[in-house]
This record gives C-alpha cells, sequence and structure tokens, in this order.
C-alpha cells in the first residue's frame, strides 16, 4: 500500500505519505514534493502512516531536509527516520505527533 496527498493550504503546502517510502515510491514523492517547491510556499512531508522506508527513501529524506523541506512525523519508527535525516539534512526538523 502506498499514498501520497498534497494538502494546498494559505501559507504551506503538506504532503502526507502513507505506506511503504521504496523503490517506485520514492520517485513519485519527490515529483511531488519538487512540484510543490516549485509554487513558493513552504513545504512540510508528513510520513503518516509509514510501515518500511528503503535505502532510497532513507537518501530522499536527506535530499529533501537539505533543500528546505520540513519533515514531519508520527510514530515511533518515522519519527526515528525523521530525526536521522535531519543529521544529514540542513533543516531543522519536527517529529512527533502532528496537528492540522
Amino acid at each position: 500500500m502506498f499514498r501520497v496527498c498534497k494538502a494546498e493550504e494559505p501559507s504551506r503546502t503538506v504532503i502526507t505519505i502513507d505506506g511503504n517510502l521504496s523503490g517506485d515510491h520514492v520517485e513519485a514523492v519527490e515529483l511531488c514534493c519538487v512540484q510543490a517547491m516549485s509554487e513558493g510556499k513552504p513545504v512540510h512531508l508528513l510520513l503518516r502512516d509509514v510501515q518500511t522506508v528503503d535505502q532510497s527513501g532513507r537518501a530522499l529524506l536527506s535530499r529533501m531536509a537539505a533543500k528546505g523541506i520540513h519533515l514531519l512525523a508520527t510514530g515511533a519508527y518515522a519519527s526515528y527516520l525523521v530525526r536521522r535525516a535531519g543529521t544529514n539534512g540542513t533543516e531543522s526538523l519536527t517529529s512527533g505527533a502532528y496537528n492540522y
């Protein structure tokens, strides 16, 4: 299972990922993030119900953090990945519960 949702808000764009961030899904998420960044608003990437992230998914999280995308997560596993991506990226990352 994999789902990516994009929500446009007045001051930001929130991209929500559910499922496995691996394989071909990584490319889809990256494309969605790049398109959202081109709109000029801050982009928040929320790992909401993520069970599996492979090496290419972890590399994507680090690249997105380095580009200024705010990484957010729910759940212990995704929160750990977000914190770890923050050690390689340049942005301060938020983890833990995310409220809309």
